[in-house]
């Protein structure tokens, strides 16, 4: 049996990520071929990841970029996912996410099925996400994605201290002149997070439900049969003000909406998108 040193043992943990044992254990059954022990290590930890499915992993970071191509920009953001916010602010994990959004980026993928399938060193995102389990020794999944284009794009990341990398990502696509407020409605939608641009965006069934749920709440009020139209009004106008964005009270200055901050500019913006870490769909 070839003699395993503890600088191999090292070399390889650096490599792989492993624990101690197991590196041991796969240069031994590799008689010392480094590469052969990282087949095993890689087979082995796959193997083990597959036992990790059923696993909550709902920490993880954002990884986000803004490209650049015939005038355009495009905004990029995808969600990693690992179990353990001590996993998700190893630098390791940046470099993966880091690693998938390249991939990413460089397939121009559009939706989760197109990031999955996205060409990788491991062959696709998805095999690269799967070595991650192994290599992390936990549930790593992709999360959130989300690809907004305009004129320009601005991105604000936001971490929830110095040692995490960042755990929510907004981004704005605007004309050329929203663009001198842009980073100011980064910042609005990573802290209020509306989910529509206009309130012609919101679905037809939410308004028709929420004009349901104010009228019986107006009813069981006892208000007025005649009033009760325009109280609806009234607090449909407060459902939109907390829910769309370009309605929305602009925080530094409640005297003003996002939409008058692009009045005040004569721009606009064309579309918005906000991940938050853990936020997505929930696991089963």
């Amino acid at each position: 049996m070839a003699k395993i040193s503890a600088a191999l043992i090292k070399e390889l943990r650096d490599a792989t990520g492993a624990g101690m044992m197991d590196v041991k254990k796969a240069l031994e059954e590799a008689e010392g071929d480094v590469a052969r022990a990282k087949e095993l290590i890689r087979a082995a930890g796959v193997a083990a990841a597959g036992k990790r499915e059923g696993r909550k992993a709902q920490e993880g970071f954002v990884a986000s970029k803004v490209v650049s191509e015939n005038g355009k920009q495009t905004g990029y953001a995808v969600e990693l996912n690992s179990e353990t916010d001590f996993v998700a602010k190893t630098p390791q994990f940046v470099e993966f996410g880091d690693e998938v959004l390249s991939d990413v980026i460089a397939a121009t993928a559009s939706n989760e099925k197109e990031v999955l399938a996205a060409s990788s060193k491991a062959g696709t995102v998805e095999q690269t996400i799967e070595e991650a389990g192994a290599l992390f020794h936990e549930h790593v999944k992709l999360g959130q994605f989300a690809k907004i284009s305009g004129d320009r794009v601005e991105i604000y990341a936001h971490k929830k201290s110095a040692e995490f990398p960042p755990s929510i990502v907004a981004m704005v696509a605007t004309d050329e002149k929203g663009a001198e407020v842009a980073h100011e409605v980064a910042l609005q939608i990573s802290a209020m997070a509306p989910k529509w641009l206009s309130r012609e965006d919101v679905p037809a069934d939410i308004v028709e439900s929420e004009t349901r749920v104010a009228t019986e709440k107006s009813q069981a009020e006892g208000k007025p049969e005649k009033i009760i139209p325009r109280i609806v009004e009234g607090r449909l106008n407060s459902f939109y003000k907390e829910v769309v964005l370009l309605e929305q009270e602009y925080v530094k200055d409640t005297s003003k909406t996002i939409g008058d901050l692009f009045k005040q500019v004569g721009g606009k913006a064309e579309a918005f998108a906000r991940i938050e870490v853990g936020k997505g769909e929930e696991e089963e």
